[in-house]
């Protein structure tokens, strides 16, 4: 570690001209000879929670084997890679989820438990999800509380603030962009002070030379890792803007999949990834596409509409092509467990100390039941969540009490959370 005499801000920017970019923790910030876990610099808990719609195929899902010694499953086994750090868990049913209008209760109650029949009547939170109740206790340190994004057409509803109040998700990168490192009060003054002042990096390069004259051999090589991949999202979105079409007043239409969907898919898994980097947000929900989906997945071979496919009527060829999309939501979700795997963050990595959940409020997408449902947590939590385990619990096991026992492996002091009766020990 490199000592010096007066020791770098936690909340340290770089600051130019309609620019503001927040800093990845450095050794700089710790201070002097005081251990890295005493401190105000140790690295923060991080959560996300990355849905899908239309459920899995639970046999191609579901490792046929419980405890460690599991063979990774068809959909998971882009996983595979990072098996250490998951956690299949089965058996979990969300009741309060179950409804003759399934699709919005889908959505709206993966993250809260709670039927919206009885959001803010059985309690004053009855309804708030998990990611809005953890934002109360650690999303008060950053520029953002939260961040909610979504590369489905159009918006989804996973995050609610209040029992009746939604948070919208985001779609386009460069909106994500410009409010993770823009400057000005609203989403509107920062697209317009950018749009003079051009590449936010250019504008904060001559802070930043100075700031690496003052840090020691590995500050600034991490510095200069971070400033890179700053810069390389800023070109992939400058490179999208060009392509933007969001302008031209195109109806609702199937019009198929959006050009070039896998890019979509990394540049926001990308952001996010910068986003927990440069602690601008600690709490991140994040849909890969929404319930009663039109969209068509043909860079994968699927040209059949995702809603209508989900509707499989026991056929083992839709079956099939079903599973084919979900292994690649899982292929694309992998980049940003990779990403996060290989990014430093103070004693480890980003992937140490975060919690990531990752499946759907579905199962069986042809009678659109919530049991048993698809879910698995990707990180350690400093070493607070054990990984590389298949979780098989009893029938009817609430899924609630893995959304509290996520809560409380992040240190988030929440008694209950919808239906939820207490905490899974084995996790």
């Amino acid at each position: 570690m490199f000592i010096t005499k007066k020791h770098l801000s936690r909340r340290a920017v770089l600051r130019g001209a309609g620019a503001c970019i927040a800093l990845p923790l450095l050794d700089a910030m710790i201070p002097a000879g005081v251990a890295f876990a005493r401190t105000a610099g140790q690295a923060p808990h991080r959560l996300a929670f990355v849905g899908f719609p239309h459920g899995a195929v639970m046999s191609k899902w579901s490792p046929k084997q419980a405890g460690r010694d599991f063979e990774m499953s068809p959909i998971l086994k882009p996983l595979e890679p990072f098996r250490e750090y998951l956690t299949i868990v089965s058996g979990l049913r969300n009741k309060p989820a179950e409804s003759p209008e399934p699709h919005e209760f889908v959505e709206r109650t993966w993250l809260s438990c709670v039927s919206p029949k009885d959001a803010g009547v059985i309690g004053p939170d009855a309804g708030v999800t998990a990611d809005q109740l953890a934002a109360r206790y650690i999303g008060q340190d950053t520029r953002l509380p939260s961040l909610e994004l979504t590369t489905a057409q159009r918006g989804a509803q996973m995050s609610w603030r209040t029992p009746t109040q939604s948070l919208p998700q985001e779609r386009n990168p460069r909106t994500v962009f410009y409010k993770l490192f823009g400057q000005g009060d609203t989403d509107e003054e920062r697209a317009a002070i950018m749009s003079e002042t051009g590449s936010i990096l250019d504008r904060v390069q001559e802070q930043a030379a100075r700031l690496k004259s003052r840090l020691g051999p590995t500050d600034r090589a991490a510095l200069d890792v971070y400033l890179d991949s700053v810069r390389e999202i800023e070109r992939r979105v400058q490179m999208a803007q060009a392509q933007d079409t969001s302008d031209l007043g195109i109806p609702d239409a199937p019009i198929g999949v959006p050009n070039d969907l896998d890019a979509h898919f990394k540049l926001m898994f990308d952001l996010m990834a910068l986003a927990f980097q440069a602690d601008l947000t600690r709490i991140i929900t994040f849909s890969m596409d929404r319930e009663a989906s039109m969209r068509t997945y043909n860079n994968i071979g699927i040209s059949e509409a995702f809603h209508p496919l989900s509707h499989h009527a026991n056929d083992q060829t839709k079956l099939d092509r079903l599973a084919v999309i979900q292994n690649y939501f899982t292929k694309v979700f992998a980049s940003f467990v990779e990403r996060l795997a290989n990014t430093p963050d103070g004693e480890g990595t980003l992937l140490d100390h975060s919690i990531i959940l990752f499946g759907s409020n579905m199962s069986d997408s042809n009678v659109h039941n919530q049991d048993p449902l698809p879910a698995a947590i990707l990180g350690r939590a400093h070493g607070r969540i054990k990984g590389g385990q298949h979780l098989v619990y009893p029938q009817d096991s609430r899924f609630a009490d893995l959304l509290l026992t996520i809560l409380h492996r992040a240190e988030i002091p929440i008694e209950s959370i919808g239906d939820s009766g207490g905490t899974f020990a084995e996790v």
